[in-house]
């Protein structure tokens, strides 16, 4: 479909106040869509569905999910926009909200120094005044902006307007593999992915890396890990370590390996249960679908083993895979009434500089305020 006819049906669908999400997946081009037929709040309780889902950080609340037997799907081929300026726009942050976030950071580390918390993440909501947002030139922004970031615009009446582009993967799994990934430690890019890492980061990093695998070691097998590595997403580096492995024997359905991952410590913290008790208890605003997940859940995906299409009797080979790719909601916005809430954090470890953990969020508020300007 072309771009211009996909971005108007999204505008249909979302005139008509009927449920869609629109995407990308990391450096591709193709930007597809899920358009739910009626405005049913549908939800996932075990994600065995097929459909598209979108989880909140807490999982005492409901996992929406917008079912493919109830949806149709679209795509539009190499959507190229133009990226948004480097603007300054004015950083507007209440000294109220930071004398509160300040001190919830000091609350952290002296948590940390009485008790097993070793880092625990927290965030806060920035807002930006705004009337009629340009929804979807938001979201061609976004796309163009965030080449390596999963991007996507999600609606439901009854929820409400989502928009991000997030550079973490929470996992993915085609047939019987999975792979995720540990991320840890921030750093602004300054023209090189050629940098040093101090100590805290290189242990925390680890620490992230450690917890996933002994987290999945019931439901997998073969895991192996990368090296550490550097990698970019907007104006920001992160350490990343891939982490792969098998469905195991025992192996007993998604919800557990989501359970194991989810929140990762990149968004709530180590131990997590100690971490997100801690959040929820001290962080003093909800999260809702903040540092959740979502993704394609159970989508059937034809692959060729042969990729030289003239050779056609290996075509016969095609295997229809099943595919489920889940992101961690990170750098997103919610769209309210007159306004747009952007949400934002850091992980508080010992070491943590209260002063220089709130900068930290401000240049991550910053380069996501470019997009709405």
């Amino acid at each position: 479909m072309h771009h211009d006819d996909f971005f108007e049906s999204l505008n249909a669908q979302f005139q008509d106040a009927l449920p869609f999400v629109a995407y990308r997946t990391p450096n591709e081009n193709q930007v597809n869509a899920v358009f739910q037929h009626d405005d049913t709040l549908y939800e996932t309780k075990d994600l065995s569905e097929s459909g598209f889902v979108f989880a909140p950080f807490d999982d005492a609340s409901k996992m929406v999910l917008m079912p493919l037997a109830a949806s149709d799907l679209e795509c539009c081929d190499a959507f190229e926009g133009t990226a948004s300026e480097q603007v300054n726009s004015e950083l507007v942050s209440t000294s109220n909200q930071k004398i509160a976030y300040i001190e919830t950071i000091k609350k952290a580390i002296s948590a940390i120094a009485q008790t097993d918390l070793k880092k625990v993440v927290l965030s806060r909501p920035d807002y930006v005044t705004k009337d009629n947002l340009e929804v979807f030139e938001v979201f061609k922004r976004l796309l163009a902006t965030y080449k390596t970031a999963f991007v996507y615009c999600w609606y439901h009446p009854k929820i409400g307007l989502w928009l991000g582009a997030t550079p973490e993967t929470l996992l993915k799994i085609e047939g019987q593999r999975m792979s995720t990934m540990a991320l840890a430690g921030t750093q602004v890019y300054k023209g090189t992915t050629e940098v040093s890492w101090g100590t805290k980061e290189a242990q925390e990093q680890q620490f992230v890396t450690d917890y996933i695998v002994s987290n999945l070691d019931a439901e997998v097998e073969h895991v192996s890990t990368s090296e550490r590595r550097t990698v970019r997403a907007g104006g920001l580096l992160h350490l990343q370590t891939q982490i792969s492995a098998r469905l195991g024997k025992d192996y007993s359905g998604l919800l557990h390996i989501v359970r194991a991952l989810h929140p990762t410590p990149a968004v709530c913290g180590l131990p997590k249960a100690e971490a997100k008790a801690f959040i929820l208890e001290h962080e003093g605003y909800n999260r809702e679908y903040y540092s959740g997940f979502m993704g394609e859940l159970h989508f059937k995906k034809r692959q060729t083993r042969n990729t030289n299409r003239r050779n056609v009797e290996n075509n016969v080979y095609a295997t229809v895979k099943t595919v489920s790719n889940l992101y961690v909601n990170l750098r997103c916005m919610q769209v309210l009434p007159s306004k747009i809430a952007l949400y934002v954090g850091g992980g508080i470890t010992k070491d943590s500089n209260p002063e220089a953990e709130w900068e930290e969020t401000v240049s991550k508020t910053s380069t996501m305020k470019k997009v709405l300007f």
